[in-house]
């Protein structure tokens, strides 16, 4: 229950609560949190409420809120992340807040969103065995879809932290160096097999130092939360530079995230089992703290729903891939993002890339407006979105991730 005015079915109901980054006119941006159709100013509520259970004795959320990213936020940990979460539930619920609480509530329509965390480092993985083993086929037909190591480790690169952006940014088509099996010699111009990848985005809290790896048991401790992500790939470049090293400029151009992370905690009633692991992965990533989520995705292109992809259906875990992104020593720092890498099902209409939707281009995508597409022209307009089921039968919603290709410079 709530004072607020809201359906019981409000995909942004007090059962979600996730953080964003937003302004109003003529202010600087600050940590929000969405409620229905509404922004808290977790800040301003924060300062009144000093005193209350969880504010008062705890962290500075006042200080941490008024900041221009989450990152102040994320270094907190996991217990003034649940402190945090338990206040704003009671402010949002007992009608004892509602007076000093309602001021600080301002219409969607009224803010702008921003970019929510300070990417510290990117990675993203390539924990879809459907995606992959299409990948394999199309550029492999006389291989085995899979690589050996696949199904012994969560295959990651590491990405551009710098060309992270919120939704909404335009993406400028990238220029490269690009060879066709048939070309006798690389040219260079725009990239012509502009391509998106549907994922969910990992965000990171807390901090560990050199050497110190994150257990899969602990993965918990520092995944703060999950937007949508929407990697941008350029395949004609990536093709002709991913050998011997891997994806660089075919990636490095643009990353786009939805403007609200939505935390673990509210994800809780999405855990599922993973699909099954075979082989069993080697004990730094066996155990109970693997599990996976029960995200429903939806792909529009210009108006038109060509793929609805199941993240349940993802081989490797976030928290395996935390641990594995660790195992080496590496560090985890606040503001730390991975992506699952794309979201793909068995099925033709639960592909989540253009490359495995359209086969390599061969079978090009009609939409609702009578045009036809293999790969992005410039105009065209790509939006994510995605629900999860919430506690007692509810829906936890996620927001959008959208971005429009403009024309290479």
């Amino acid at each position: 229950m709530t004072w607020l005015d809201l359906p019981a079915d409000h995909p942004f109901g007090v059962h979600n609560l996730p953080y964003g980054v937003f302004s109003t006119a003529g202010t600087t941006p600050r940590v929000g949190v969405r409620v229905g159709d509404d922004v808290l100013d977790a800040s301003a509520v924060a300062r009144i409420g000093r005193d209350a259970v969880g504010v008062g004795d705890g962290p500075d959320l006042t200080a941490a809120w008024e900041q221009p990213s989450l990152n102040p936020f994320l270094a907190l940990g996991r217990d003034a992340w649940s402190a945090a979460r338990a206040w704003l539930t009671e402010v949002l619920t007992d009608p004892v807040h509602e007076e000093r609480t309602r001021p600080h509530l301002v219409p969607l329509a009224e803010v702008t969103m921003h970019l929510p965390v300070e990417v510290a480092d990117y990675v993203d993985f390539y924990a879809s065995e459907h995606h992959a083993s299409n990948v394999g086929r199309i550029f492999r037909p006389d291989s085995e879809p899979l690589t050996p190591n696949w199904k012994h480790l969560p295959i990651g690169y590491h990405g551009r932290a710098g060309t992270v952006v919120v939704s909404g940014t335009d993406v400028v088509r990238p220029t490269g160096q690009r060879k066709a099996p048939a070309d006798a010699a690389p040219t260079f111009g725009p990239s012509i097999r502009l391509d998106i990848e549907a994922e969910l985005g990992f965000v990171v809290g807390g901090a560990t130092t050199l050497g110190e790896r994150v257990d899969l048991a602990d993965a918990d401790e520092h995944l703060f939360g999950v937007v949508l992500l929407d990697d941008w790939s350029a395949r004609d470049l990536q093709a002709w530079e991913y050998v011997p090293l891997g994806p660089f400029l075919g990636k490095s151009f643009a990353t786009s995230i939805s403007a609200w992370v939505v935390t673990t905690d509210a994800l809780r009633a999405a855990r599922v089992p993973l699909p099954g692991q075979d082989p069993e992965p080697l004990p730094y990533l066996a155990g109970d703290g693997a599990y996976g989520l029960d995200v429903h995705l939806e792909v529009d292109w210009n108006g038109t729903v060509v793929s609805r992809p199941e993240y349940r259906e993802m081989y490797w875990s976030p928290a395996q891939m935390l641990a594995h992104l660790t195992v080496n020593g590496a560090t985890v720092r606040p503001g730390d993002l991975f992506g699952s890498g794309t979201v793909s099902g068995p099925e033709k209409g639960s592909r989540g890339c253009f490359l495995e939707l359209t086969w390599s281009g061969q079978e090009p995508v009609t939409l609702d407006d009578g045009s036809t597409r293999t790969f992005l022209e410039d105009g065209d307009t790509v939006t994510l979105r995605a629900t999860a089921p919430g506690p007692d039968g509810t829906v936890v919603g996620f927001g959008e991730c959208t971005g429009t290709v403009r024309p290479a410079r």
